[in-house]
């Protein structure tokens, strides 16, 4: 397995080479490469798999997501948003120091550590109180800090908005990913599963309210995701909620950027309804 997983991580360097040397066009800043929001030349095959995924979302995802809801608490929610974002910390560590932020990276491994033990396997969040920011950071950042162009915006089927920079970022960061390392992927699969259901149930109002507003969906998505990942290579954004980043991507409820969710205060509801 071990074997298997380095030659998946030197074959995502290799896909983001090509990809630096063959990608069209983008807006460049000293160091990063921002994604057009304009360069969608792929959107009849997009729209087609946005339709897909939006169907999968409303008449699978969304139904257990309520169903989660119901028997769930938001604050039981919550603590499980932050026990996967926790296990993601390797990730975000690897991703600080291959763009030399040797700072975030000292301040992002003590965060694991403290959540990892006083804050019971991450499920509370200790570390913020102390002083440890949370960053978030995959290997599409990475490679857009270093000017690699971002690519056409593309609708990846059951993942959502991607572009083929992010689409091999994700792919180099299951290479730093912890469960996989331990956990069978039958294992892996069901946890994955239980991840996205419960981010999709503490988004419910948002994306409702979302698609309502917007007059064409596919295009408040896109333009969200793109604004929102371009923020983000420019570290022009700080650790926003979860709430903020999942909205782009209903279908798979995120896939990577999760952020740990302050404590609930008095006011909130206790209950299992939508947020």
């Amino acid at each position: 397995m071990i074997s298997t997983r380095i030659h998946a991580a030197l074959l995502a360097a290799l896909m983001a080479a090509v990809l630096a040397a063959c990608a069209p066009p983008a807006t460049r800043g000293i160091h990063h490469a921002e994604a057009r929001a304009d360069y969608d030349p792929l959107q009849p095959m997009n729209r087609k798999v946005f339709w897909f995924n939006d169907k999968l979302d409303v008449y699978v995802l969304e139904p257990v997501a309520k169903g989660w809801n119901h028997v769930a608490s938001k604050p039981v929610q919550r603590s499980v948003s932050n026990f996967f974002t926790n296990l993601r910390s390797p990730i975000v560590v690897v991703n600080d120091l291959l763009q030399g932020k040797v700072k975030n990276g000292a301040s992002d491994v003590g965060r694991f550590a403290v959540n990892t033990t006083i804050g019971v396997l991450g499920f509370f969040d200790r570390a913020t109180p102390l002083g440890l920011e949370q960053h978030v950071e995959d290997f599409g950042q990475t490679l857009g800090w270093w000017g690699v162009p971002a690519g056409p915006y593309l609708v990846i089927p059951i993942i959502g908005p991607s572009n083929p920079r992010d689409g091999v970022g994700l792919f180099a960061d299951s290479a730093a990913s912890v469960l996989p390392w331990f956990v069978q992927w039958e294992i892996l699969f069901g946890v994955r599963a239980a991840e996205i259901v419960n981010t999709r149930a503490l988004l419910l109002q948002e994306i409702d309210e979302a698609k309502q507003a917007s007059f064409d969906y596919y295009v408040f998505v896109r333009n969200a995701y793109l604004q929102r990942r371009n923020a983000l290579v420019n570290d022009s954004v700080g650790g926003t909620n979860l709430d903020q980043e999942e909205l782009y991507h209903p279908e798979m409820g995120g896939g990577g950027d999760e952020l740990y969710h302050p404590e609930d205060t008095p006011s909130e509801n206790q209950g299992g309804s939508a947020p």
